[in-house]
């Protein structure tokens, strides 16, 4: 399928806002004239300019109303007649004896909106901005000492930043599993075949080198398969296992199990586990260790756990021992039919079993 070509015009405008940052300390000294001022009575600092605009700030030590009286309130005052400003804006209680102080992020604090005009309110701030009985902190040598910061925002009108026209190009999903899937149904340029027991599966050397050493070592290295008519015989497998690895070699994918049972899915998985390891292909042997792990019960946990010992399966043979200390199912896993076998042949893993059980406490 080819690729289709499509015009589009693209265009793009950003809209950037410009701050202007400042910022003002407010000193007051000897501090302890200014207790008991009284509610609504304030210290005011003199004038700064950040932005274009006039600022100060108004602190009420006994608070700005009859709410807050057990508390100091803070604010910041637009001191330009007949404006309006948004700024961000942060008032703080300076410690000198403590680290120095980190601005606030102004992304973390959202803007305010300031107004001057006729009867519109010029302030914004904090009516309980710290309790009395926490201000002792901040007083060193009866000088208290009041920071503000302010960044002053000033919106602008978006601008067009590009403008062109450019060819978008349509590009289809890949499909080369899908033909190779179809090279193995059709087997078309097959070159080699073999033979499962009464069944022949025609196939392509090269793919099969490709997914396996051991069929690359087979077919071209050193030792390379002699037989004649390029027919393999294959020993101590099921047709339909074969089949399924061929699937897979040529999918990258596990063959369709829906049509059977669990028992027989359950099987099937641990013979193309036995393939897979036959033929070192060691993501297919991964995946089957994956659907068997889970697939884990008591009734089977001790079987899986001696086929995974047999053919190296580190990861399964971990999950099976981590489901037999689990959940106190050790005694349902010793009275399985497949307890028995796995004492037999594996008898170093059921001493493995029992050490981590120990060493975890769980029997």
């Amino acid at each position: 399928m080819l690729a289709s070509e499509r015009p589009r015009t693209m265009t793009s405008s950003a809209c950037i806002p410009e701050t202007a940052h400042g910022a003002h300390l407010f000193k007051i000294n000897r501090y302890s004239l200014y207790r008991d001022l009284g509610v609504g009575r304030l210290i005011e600092s003199s004038t700064f300019t950040v932005g274009g605009y006039h600022w100060c700030v108004l602190f009420y030590p006994d608070g700005h109303t009859g709410a807050s009286t057990d508390h100091v309130s803070a604010f910041v005052e637009l001191k330009t007649k007949n404006a309006k400003a948004r700024a961000v804006f942060d008032l703080r209680l300076v410690d000198c004896r403590t680290k120095p102080y980190t601005l606030p992020n102004p992304s973390e604090i959202d803007p305010s909106e300031f107004e001057s005009c006729d009867d519109s309110s010029t302030c914004c701030g904090f009516h309980d901005f710290l309790k009395k009985s926490e201000l002792e902190d901040y007083i060193l040598d009866d000088v208290l000492v009041i920071e503000c910061n302010i960044a002053v925002i000033k919106l602008k009108k978006a601008e067009v930043q590009t403008t062109k026209t450019k060819f978008e190009v349509q590009v289809p999903r890949s499909n080369l599993l899908h033909n190779l899937g179809n090279l193995l149904e059709t087997q078309e340029g097959a070159d080699v075949s073999f033979k499962v027991d009464a069944e022949v599966f025609p196939a392509h050397k090269i793919i099969l080198a490709m997914q396996s050493p051991v069929f690359k070592a087979e077919f071209y290295g050193p030792m390379k398969n002699k037989a004649k008519h390029g027919l393999t015989i294959i020993e101590d497998m099921q047709p339909a296992v074969f089949k399924a690895l061929l699937h897979f070699i040529y999918t990258d994918s596990l063959a369709p199990m829906d049509d059977l049972s669990d028992d027989e899915h359950e099987e099937m998985v641990k013979h193309l586990l036995v393939a897979a390891d036959r033929y070192a292909i060691d993501r297919m042997k991964l995946m089957c260790e994956s659907k068997l792990c889970d697939r884990l019960c008591t009734e089977n946990v001790a079987t899986t756990l001696a086929l995974a010992d047999q053919y190296h399966c580190i990861q399964l043979k971990d999950g099976c021992i981590e489901f037999i200390n689990t959940s106190n199912r050790m005694s349902d896993v010793v009275a399985s039919k497949g307890y028995e076998h796995l004492k037999r042949t594996c008898p170093t893993i059921v001493v493995d079993i029992w050490e981590k059980a120990a060493k975890t406490r769980k029997i």
